[in-house]
């Protein structure tokens, strides 16, 4: 089983918008903090956190993504969003949805449940 799900990537111009959402299906007995990694392509890239969201729906964001995205949790449905405006080439990645030890997603290495990622590539 796949503790998280992601959807919603796909592919759109510079400027356009895509939402991604998530699904925990794996139950947690605690609310986790939650959060949105991307990881782009080429050799030396690392999973970087993008936005995070604590149990109580406090957000902190990666600068380079401030007030374009919008992270948002929905802890009846067990649900995490992503809403991203203003898209960029340097936007396109692998988009992970995770959920994390501490009060944010704060790396990698705060994460330990992952889903399998989606694709969002921007271009021209």
């Amino acid at each position: 089983d796949v503790p998280l799900v992601e959807s919603g990537g796909g592919s759109v111009e510079i400027g356009g918008s895509l939402r991604l959402s998530c699904v925990v299906s794996k139950y947690t007995p605690e609310r986790p903090s939650m959060g949105w990694f991307r990881q782009a392509p080429g050799p030396g890239k690392v999973r970087e956190i993008v936005a995070s969201v604590d149990k109580s729906g406090r957000t902190r964001y990666q600068e380079s993504v401030q007030g374009r995205f919008t992270v948002s949790r929905d802890n009846e449905k067990n649900t995490l969003d992503l809403r991203m405006n203003s898209l960029k080439p340097e936007d396109t990645a692998t988009y992970y949805c995770a959920a994390c030890t501490g009060d944010y997603c704060v790396s990698r290495y705060a994460a330990y449940l992952w889903g399998l990622g989606t694709q969002v590539t921007v271009s021209s």
